[in-house]
């Protein structure tokens, strides 16, 4: 299964990355700085899945050592989004000697927790498959790791919900609570609100839901209902309008995903993918 994630453009993902090369770096990579290297030797490498899983953030490595050395490459064996088995070679690098032990663990640190994600996220995506509910991420993610964890998913098969608090505007329990109710938050941010940007409210029960519908949602996120409630709601929703988008949250799990995929809702948010995965083993061995 081939990849269509998109990497933020160049600009931001260099901003990034520089900053965390930068933090292993430090005042100096002491070991091999200490090394006696022909300035202008070649090394080559390999990376080595340790395990199987999906196959994320190879482009994200490649340009890691780019920084560090504009003529290294690395070459991929797999494309992003494929499934890698354990002893399998990913991909070969080719470059300086100094940019390949230097830059080895910052890369190789982004692929495993990026591969890791995409693992997760396509066990989720695999269970609904033949269903038309799609999985799609939360900003439940790591403080900094946010553009390439959703990318992540992405790479496993999730659609990306809202990137940041600017991209739309979800009103939720809190809003609800802060405003004095549905009614008064979805009135109030309507009136401040920049075209187009839509109004997804988070309801908990079909009184909520009704009220969302009284007052012109244009999505509406079912909380943590249970599945004979999230099917009265989609029923009601669907009769009232159909444009409307139906979002399921909350509890998400591999075990109840795709009854709740079966009710008819449009989205089923979770943070799992990111929140629940492991990183996915991998290594370098120079050749």
């Amino acid at each position: 299964m081939k990849s269509s994630a998109v990497l933020p453009p160049i600009l931001v993902l260099d901003q990034l990355l520089k900053s965390w090369l930068l933090e292993d770096i430090g005042r100096g990579d002491r070991t091999t700085q200490g090394l006696t290297l022909p300035g202008d030797k070649t090394g080559r490498a390999e990376w080595v899945a340790k395990e199987t899983g999906i196959v994320a953030g190879l482009p994200v490595a490649a340009r890691v050592f780019q920084l560090l050395d504009p003529q290294a490459a690395l070459i991929p064996k797999l494309n992003e989004g494929e499934v890698c088995q354990k002893g399998q070679a990913i991909a070969a690098l080719e470059g300086s000697l100094e940019a390949l032990l230097t830059g080895e663990r910052t890369a190789l640190n982004l692929a495993m927790r990026l591969s890791g994600i995409a693992t997760m996220t396509r066990k989720y995506v695999d269970l609904i498959a033949d269903l038309p509910a799609q999985l799609v991420d939360t900003r439940k993610t790591t403080p900094g790791l946010r553009l390439l964890e959703k990318y992540a998913t992405q790479v496993g098969g999730a659609v990306n919900h809202r990137m940041g608090l600017d991209d739309a505007v979800m009103i939720k329990d809190n809003h609800i609570a802060a405003a004095g109710g549905i009614a008064d938050a979805i009135a109030q941010i309507r009136d401040r609100m920049p075209y187009p940007l839509t109004i997804e409210v988070e309801t908990e029960n079909l009184e909520m839901v009704q009220e969302a519908l009284k007052h012109g949602a244009d999505i509406i996120m079912l909380d943590n209902m249970s599945i004979e409630t999230m099917q009265q709601a989609v029923q009601l929703i669907h009769q009232t309008n159909e444009r409307i988008k139906i979002e399921a949250s909350g509890n998400i799990t591999l075990e109840t995903i795709r009854t709740i995929a079966t009710t008819g809702v449009d989205y089923i948010s979770s943070s799992a993918p990111v929140t629940r995965s492991t990183w996915l083993d991998l290594s370098m061995k120079m050749r």
